[in-house]
């Protein structure tokens, strides 16, 4: 059967696929020509008037050999006072450290000495207070801490929390500053102290430092002070009395629940318990500011009314 011939079927060519970067001819061109036309020309010019690299005159070498001189003879001569100066300089530096080194050995002598010193005048206090206190020297020289003390009593620890950045709101310290309210400030050692007192301690101290009437607690930065001597925690507070009595009746008291109230909201961490024997040494140095006179038979009553201050 004769049909008409059949036609292949007719395809159209496919025109090139379009370059990715057909969309950014300017940055296409930017990179293409990233020099400009004007400095290419410019370019070109010098190379064909043969004015590029070094210069060709004879003045304009001349120039260039002279400036190299006289750079060379700048750094030549710079180096020859740097090796000659270089002897003095290390010799002045040898004197200003022996200088420096002589007068700090001068000054830990006296320093030395004003130990010796005030060992000396806290001894002679001493001494003068057992001799001249009368039937209560005993009773003088222990309350002013000339003397030293041992007995039984407590030892309480108290130490800054282990987050010192834990503790919120309310508490014994919601109306005031604290930047870190896990952190063991002057005012807490000062009623713990108070509380010790009031229990009926007889002689307290704080890391081997000794308090007295005159003793202050205060607080230079995040650093507590006794009597101006920094302490770093724990703090361990001794305190000579019954221990047994001296520790409930602390723990009893005002100050002894605001310690407890402190470890419970603030984390601040401490302990107590009973001491055999405590030793507490005598108070570094002493501040006589009144004194009054022992009479005997019949200038007593003259003599009482007169006072002295030393």
């Amino acid at each position: 059967m004769c049909g008409m011939p059949q036609q292949p079927p007719v395809r159209s060519t496919p025109s090139p696929p379009s370059r990715p970067d057909a969309s950014m001819s300017l940055l296409t061109n930017v990179m293409d020509h990233a020099l400009d036309d004007g400095y290419a020309e410019a370019t070109a010019r010098r190379k064909a008037e043969g004015q590029e690299g070094m210069p060709r005159t004879l003045r304009a070498k001349l120039g260039l050999a002279a400036g190299l001189v006289l750079a060379a003879v700048v750094v030549t001569i710079g180096a020859a006072q740097a090796r000659i100066t270089a002897p003095v300089v290390a010799k002045e530096r040898q004197e200003l450290i022996g200088r420096v080194e002589a007068e700090t050995k001068a000054a830990d002598d006296l320093q030395k000495e004003v130990d010796s010193l005030r060992d000396e005048v806290g001894d002679r206090q001493r001494k003068a207070l057992e001799k001249h206190g009368g039937d209560q020297g005993e009773l003088v020289a222990l309350l002013s801490g000339a003397t030293e003390v041992r007995g039984p009593g407590v030892k309480l620890v108290v130490d800054d929390a282990k987050n010192t950045e834990s503790g919120g709101g309310g508490g014994p310290r919601e109306n005031s500053s604290f930047s870190d309210t896990g952190r063991v400030r002057d005012r807490d050692m000062q009623r713990i102290v108070n509380g010790l007192w009031q229990s009926g301690a007889e002689a307290v101290a704080i890391n081997g430092q000794r308090l007295t009437a005159l003793s202050a607690i205060r607080a230079a930065g995040d650093a507590i002070l006794v009597d101006n001597r920094p302490l770093v925690p724990p703090y361990t507070v001794l305190a000579v009395g019954d221990g047994k009595k001296l520790s409930t009746a602390f723990q009893d008291s005002a100050d002894g629940q605001y310690l407890h109230v402190l470890q419970e909201n603030y984390g601040i961490r401490s302990s107590i318990s009973d001491q055999g024997e405590v030793r507490l040494l005598a108070a570094p140095s002493l501040i006589v500011r009144t004194a009054q006179p022992q009479a005997t038979g019949a200038g007593r009553g003259a003599a009482a009314t007169r006072k002295g201050t030393s």
